[in-house]
């Protein structure tokens, strides 16, 4: 909680944390009444109000907890002239892991509100969200995904997406992933970052070969993999004919997709 209200809360955050005070529910026990009335004296409330704010911090608890959720803010929170306390702005996320048990908030989705490739990356169970970059990332796992962006940027890159393709994904999981990837018009190259675990090497080249011929993918792509029969792998994409470049390791290859992008843009500009 702050009194900064109004703010985005990531910038009370960075230029002043000694405002936002902070309470850690116990899960096992949920939000204890002293708790509340610390953050209610922290925020300047007195009198009632303080008791007020203990009903309102206890039913918030609660529809967190009972929604599912990932976030609830209410911002900002004002104090009438009679004392009452009143929420004029509110925000919700929810898990959409638990969204299943949840049907009165599945209804409520507005795909109007939503990225058109995102909602077509859900169709196929894939974890896609759109970005602002030009370097277009397929990927099995999202911490795997978090990196190979972060290495992109190290490299002088901008990543297009997150893409996580998931660790069983089949053939033709990969040739949808494609077709997300080459929907976003400001991809110049790709860069396919796998570990061939549950997902193995020779079934992500089968996809790949498969998705690029059906497609007409006209972009570089650089393919990093490693794991279950990765030298079958790399063979199917070498006698594949097509144009793909492989690396042996995640810094060569986020080198060789920046490069490779830069080229693309300026022949596109030319």
């Amino acid at each position: 909680a702050s009194q900064d209200g109004g703010m985005e809360i990531e910038t009370v955050a960075e230029k002043t944390p000694e405002r936002i005070f902070k309470e850690y529910v116990n899960p096992a026990t949920g939000l204890i009444p002293f708790q509340a009335r610390k953050l209610a004296f922290a925020l300047g409330l007195e009198g009632d109000q303080v008791g007020k704010f203990g009903k309102m911090l206890a039913s918030l608890f609660d529809a967190f907890i009972g929604t599912d959720a990932s976030l609830l803010e209410i911002n900002p929170l004002i104090v009438t002239k009679t004392g009452d306390l009143l929420a004029l702005d509110a925000k919700m996320n929810f898990d959409d892991s638990a969204l299943g048990r949840h049907p009165e908030l599945k209804a409520l989705r507005d795909l109007d509100e939503e990225d058109p490739l995102e909602i077509e990356a859900s169709k196929y169970s894939l974890n896609y969200i759109r970005l602002d970059g030009t370097i277009g990332c397929m990927v099995n796992g999202a911490g795997l995904a978090m990196a190979t962006m972060d290495i992109i940027k190290l490299a002088g890159g901008e990543p297009a997406n997150f893409l996580d393709v998931g660790g069983g994904a089949n053939k033709e999981q990969i040739r949808n992933a494609f077709k997300i990837l080459m929907a976003d018009r400001n991809v110049r190259a790709v860069l396919i970052n796998i570990f061939g675990g549950i997902l193995r090497c020779d079934i992500l080249a089968a996809g790949v070969i498969a998705a690029v011929q059906e497609l007409g993918v006209r972009v570089p792509i650089v393919i990093r993999m490693e794991g279950t029969n990765v030298e079958e792998g790399k063979r199917m994409l070498k006698e594949s004919g097509l144009n793909f470049t492989t690396a042996n390791s995640m810094g060569e290859a986020a080198e060789r997709v920046v490069a490779l992008a830069r080229e693309q843009a300026l022949a596109t500009e030319n």
